[in-house]
């Protein structure tokens, strides 16, 4: 592993240096063309100035940025304890020393990614479609694949490297824009000529940086997307590695791609940090050399392609089979491994996709209005109902059975500050009989609010007026005893 991490730093540093001369050059031409004759100097100065200071506010607040500009929101066990389960899993497996943020993003699109300068301080953020959409191992497989990012240190490249192409586009849009909309810069141009002793060699300078203002950034986002495609394969056989079920990664990105909707948080520098092209519609296809990810059929292919284990050198073999002559994609060093890795077997949790669309859209309601801090107000007749963090009314009526439900609002208005953050007491589990729906008791500790988490890891609710004496899950229909 480390040697796979120490081959995946070289390489940064590779492109690191190469995207380093581009912005140093264009910066040179530049500044040839607005201070002349000595202004080239001038121009390295003023691009590594704003590369520097870019980087320090990539370094020390830029997972916070790129998670604000997202949207998204930081979320606790409470919310989605599934979710949180399966990355406190990931994270045991993956030896991170930390826990990752968990984050969720209020949109229908599926999605994820990572973010983080340091393993000690990162974070995974899915979107509420891909809660909805995806059963355990299919989630399990995605953040393998977010914590495959941080582990080989992807999330360090992507933004520093999204730093320094932001500078070159930046200094590059500045110049021509200059170029074609500044009275002030066409004076000094002629003055330049003048000063130049005839203006060839300016004119020449002049021509040069526009060449480099419009290639630069061009050449440089190519480079940026061919190594990021790169890592996308690597952290594909992290991921197999991580859960040892590779069909789980491959199924999610099967359902991933057959959905046709964009992401409207996303944008160009943001969309390589994803699992999936955020900004692809279904059934648009893009090149190799403009696209920010590899295709997902091949990605596919690739682990369905791993039968008879999931270490590197498995994955490498299905690589090869799939891409045929393409670079190998695992470093020589992860090739050695002779210790074998098994596949497991599935987990017992299977969604249907067709006779559960109902629920699936019902679901993504419940989380996004979790995310958005909802109150979630159970009735006694067993209807939850959708209680908004603005709600003022003391009382609300079940439209289901008519019954009025008191709404104590100095409550609510705590329930809502700190959703996902109410003490959660589970009482004891209860076995029946294979197939049976699962058992558990739960004590009330108060005539207040109260949250608890079901067995399939639902948060289930109970308002002050709730007098009955139990209440069925409305995803795996469990039924929790309710006593005083």
């Amino acid at each position: 592993m480390w040697e796979l991490i120490r081959a995946n730093k070289r390489k940064s540093l590779i492109l690191f240096i190469s995207m380093g001369i581009c912005l140093v050059l264009l910066g040179y031409f530049v500044g040839a063309v607005f201070f002349p004759p000595d202004g080239g100097t001038a121009g390295i100065v003023i691009a590594l100035g704003v590369w520097f200071f870019m980087s320090l506010i990539s370094y020390f607040s830029g997972d916070s940025i790129l998670l604000a500009v997202s949207k998204a929101q930081e979320v606790s066990h409470d919310v989605h304890p599934q979710l949180f389960n399966i990355v406190e899993e990931m994270k045991i497996a993956a030896n991170l020393p930390v826990m990752p943020k968990v984050y969720i993003v209020a949109e229908e699109a599926p999605n994820a990614f990572a973010t983080g300068i340091k393993s000690e301080k990162c974070a995974i953020a899915v979107t509420a479609g891909l809660l909805s959409r995806l059963n355990r191992d299919e989630l399990q497989g995605v953040i393998a694949h977010e914590m495959s990012h941080i582990v080989n240190r992807d999330v360090l490249f992507v933004t520093f490297a999204g730093i320094l192409l932001g500078s070159i586009v930046l200094i590059s849009q500045v110049f021509l824009r200059s170029m074609w909309f500044s009275s002030r810069s066409s004076r000094r141009y002629r003055t330049s000529k003048k000063v130049a002793g005839g203006g060839q060699a300016q004119l020449i300078i002049t021509a040069v940086a526009i060449a480099l203002a419009i290639l630069a950034p061009i050449l440089t986002r190519l480079l940026y997307f061919s190594l990021s495609r790169k890592r996308e394969y690597l952290a594909d056989a992290t991921a197999a590695r991580l859960t040892r079920y590779p069909e789980g990664l491959a199924s999610a990105l099967e359902q991933i791609s057959s959905v046709s909707l964009d992401l409207p948080s996303a944008n160009k520098v943001t969309a390589p940090m994803y699992i999936v092209n955020p900004l692809k519609k279904k059934g648009m296809q893009l090149s190799n050399l403009t696209s920010t990810h590899p295709p997902i059929s091949e990605r596919i292919k690739i682990l369905r392609g791993m039968m008879h284990g999931v270490n590197y050198r498995d994955y490498q073999k299905s690589f090869s089979k799939v891409r045929g002559k393409a670079p190998a994609v695992i470093p020589t060093s992860g090739l050695l491994e002779a210790k074998r890795i098994l596949i497991r077997k599935p987990s017992v949790e299977k969604r249907e996709r067709e006779p559960g669309k109902k629920k699936g859209i019902r679901d993504l309601g419940d989380i996004m209005r979790a995310v958005n801090k909802y109150a979630f107000l159970i009735c006694a007749c067993g209807l939850k109902m959708k209680v908004p963090p603005d709600y003022k009314k003391p009382k609300i009526f079940c439209p289901r059975c008519g019954r009025e439900n008191e709404v104590p609002l100095a409550e609510l208005a705590a329930v809502t500050a700190a959703v996902g953050a109410v003490t959660v007491e589970e009482g004891k589990k209860k076995e029946g009989p294979p197939g049976a729906p699962a058992r558990q008791t739960y004590v009330r500790k108060g005539k207040g609010w109260e949250s608890f988490s079901c067995s399939c890891g639902r948060l289930l609710q109970i308002s002050p007026a709730f007098g009955g004496s139990h209440i069925i899950c409305s995803t795996c229909g469990g039924i929790t005893e309710i006593k005083k």
